[in-house]
This record gives structure tokens, sequence and C-alpha cells, in this order.
């Protein structure tokens, strides 16, 4: 059975990153992403340079179909899943009256449904083997309530406490999970989430590369937490610190205005 990685949102941005990390260290990979055009980019990429396998799975995670097109690939290609990346993901931003609802479904469904169910599909599967790594990736948008940004604050956080829970419970397995928290980054995310005129972009982005870096070693090495950067470490510390609910929503409201 052959070992893979399997990384989703991996057309580009943090998960392309993370894709190209694994491939320098001679792991085969299972690419996910809805983006057909730039996965085949992504997959003839990484060919041209490293000497692995690159398989592909072209899918909506905001489907249910999405976690089900993964598996039945998985089976039907007899691959074992030793690395898991959860990195599909979307925001939305704005007042939360003035969004689009089904947009905030689709959010829920690939930020949160879709990462519960691979990750304990293929977290059983690890157990059974005795080893793995899973690296969640989450947002300091987790860290405390986001005004403008609420949903996506609101699944990130669910994430968070999902990998902090079962990081624990995975004690003596062999399997470790990981959450990755970064925050404003260099990618297609901005332009996604309608941010562009989000002052939260005005100072401290971060590359995509230095992300996807930082979390890579992160789960390699079984850490709980990785937080990129200094800004975003210092900020996640502030909001553990802080006692006053109403004050840190003030300050999150204040980070997170329209530029406007």
């Amino acid at each position: 059975m052959r070992e893979v990685a399997i990384v989703t949102g991996a057309s580009g941005g943090i998960g392309y990153e993370i894709a190209l990390l694994f491939a320098s260290n001679n792991i085969d990979l299972v690419l996910v992403s809805r983006n057909k055009n730039k996965l085949e980019f992504a997959k003839n990429t990484i060919l041209k340079t490293y000497n692995v396998n690159v398989f592909c799975v072209n899918t909506d995670l905001s489907l249910r179909d999405g976690f089900v097109d993964i598996k039945n690939y998985i089976e039907k290609n007899g691959l074992t899943v030793t690395y898991l990346v959860n990195n599909a993901g979307f925001g939305d931003y704005g007042n939360f009256s003035d969004r689009d609802i089904e947009k905030y479904s689709e959010m829920i469904n690939v930020n949160v449904s879709s990462l519960t169910k691979l990750t304990h599909y293929f977290a059983n599967k690890m157990i059974k083997n005795g080893n793995g790594r899973i690296l969640n990736v989450a947002s300091t948008a987790g860290i405390q309530p986001d005004p403008y940004f609420a949903v996506y604050g609101a699944t990130k956080a669910y994430v968070i406490s999902l990998t902090e829970a079962i990081h624990k419970e995975f004690e003596n397995t062999g399997v470790i999970a990981t959450v990755l928290s970064p925050g404003a980054t260099n990618t297609e995310f901005k332009e996604r989430a309608d941010m562009q005129m989000a002052k939260l972009y005005e100072s401290g982005v971060m590359s995509a590369k230095d992300v996807a870096a930082a979390g890579f070693e992160g789960m390699m090495k079984g850490k709980l937490h990785v937080i990129p950067g200094f800004k975003n470490k210092f900020l996640a510390f502030f909001s553990s610190i802080t006692p006053s609910s109403k004050l840190r929503l003030s300050i999150a409201a204040k980070i997170m205005a329209s530029k406007k």
C-alpha cells in the first residue's frame, strides 16, 4: 500500500506550498481542489521538480460528495493516508445580516463538516496503522469572536477546539493532530472573502510559503499549536489574557474594520 499525504485546497496558497514541502521530502501526494485547471497545473509543476507520485481529486468540499469522492479515490487506488492536511476553507467579510446565508452554509460545509468527516475517517485508519499526522488549518480569527467575520471566525474556533481535543485523545496511538492558525496571508483568500478593504491586510501580511513552512515543521514535530509570525503570536497571547469579553470584541472590531 503506497503511503500518501492528502492536502485539500492544494491548487494554490498555503495548501500548494505545503504540498511542495511534502514532495521535497519524497512523500507522495493526493491533491484536492474544486478548480480542475489549477489542480492539474499544480500537479504538473510538482512533477517537473520532484520524483514523487501525484494523484488528483477534483471535487467540491462544500458538497456532501466532496468527502465521498476523496474516500472512494483512496480506496479505489489502494492508498494509505499517513498525512492529512485539512487546508481547504474560505471566509466571507461583512456585516453578518447583510451576507448571503447560502454562502455561509457552504462555508460551514467546507470549514467544519468536511474537515470533521475527513479527520474522523482517516484518523481511524491511522490509529489502526499506529502512525499518522493530521494538520488542521484554522486561523487567528478562531481565537476570539470576530465582528464582520463572524461565521468564519466561529468555524475556525471549532477547528481549534476539535484539534485540541483529539490531540489529547490520540496520545499513545502514534497519531498526532496539529492546528495551524495563521493571520493575514498573501493568498487568493482575501479576494474570495471580499476583504480588499479590510484593515487587517494593511500590514504584517505573511507569505503563503512562510506559513506553510511553519505548519509543516510543527506537524512533523508533533506540536499542538502553530501560530506563525510575531504579530500573530502577540495578538493571540493578548486575546488569551484579556479578561473582558467586551474589550476583546472592541479590539477585534477595530482590527477587522473596513478602511472605508
